[in-house]
């Protein structure tokens, strides 16, 4: 009898491509913004705003579009299983009720399981989420939802901190202010030692 032949070694998933989204209409945004113009008492062809309107749509284009990205994962072959945390994560995005920016920093962990993330792209998928229409909350949650749907790690932990230029520049005027919210998964989330020693990495008092 012969032996049975070795079993195939498991392939790892292949890196999935991630593209933006897309789907702004800039010459659409470009007379919208100059009947805008027009509806705030302004003249959109003097000479100081004729090119307004393009400049207004190509950066919401910008702002609303995330860059593509390949998700690149490695084995996690030494079982590394201690926490991996990114801190300050510039974060640039838009408040969906009154279409101004808010901007601060994310920090991101995660307790690694079979796979380990390339440590940028932890950055690329809190812009993912945050070149988008949004409330800071939705961003939180997002972030740490996708690292736990592709990573699939033992835990995460997102936390953000950001000044919403909405409240800052008008309403209450709260120059200065920063709001944070947190978001945690998986051992992260159940372990009080593993979530205090999250927060205390994140610089961020439980």
């Amino acid at each position: 009898m012969t032996a049975d032949a070795p079993a195939a070694p498991a392939e790892h998933p292949r890196p999935q491509v991630l593209r933006g989204r897309g789907g702004v209409d800039v010459e659409a945004a470009r007379r919208a913004v100059a009947d805008l113009l027009v509806a705030l008492g302004r003249d959109p062809g003097s000479p100081h705003l004729a090119d307004t309107p393009g400049r207004v749509a190509h950066a919401y284009a910008e702002l609303l579009t995330p860059r593509e990205f390949d998700l690149t994962t490695f084995p996690n072959d030494e079982g590394y299983d201690e926490l991996v945390l990114v801190r300050s994560i510039p974060v640039q995005s838009l408040c969906e009720h009154h279409l101004l920016p808010f901007h601060g920093v994310a920090h991101v962990g995660y307790l690694p399981g079979e796979r380990i993330l390339g440590l940028s792209k932890l950055a690329r998928v809190v812009e993912l989420f945050a070149r988008d229409l949004q409330v800071q909350e939705r961003l939180t949650k997002q972030v740490a939802d996708w690292l736990r749907e592709h990573l699939a790690p033992q835990g995460v932990g997102v936390v953000v901190e950001a000044e919403h230029l909405c409240m800052s520049l008008r309403g209450v005027r709260a120059t200065g202010t920063r709001t944070v919210t947190s978001t945690l998964h998986g051992v992260l989330r159940e372990d009080a030692r593993s979530r205090q020693e999250f927060f205390a990495l994140a610089g961020v008092r439980e």
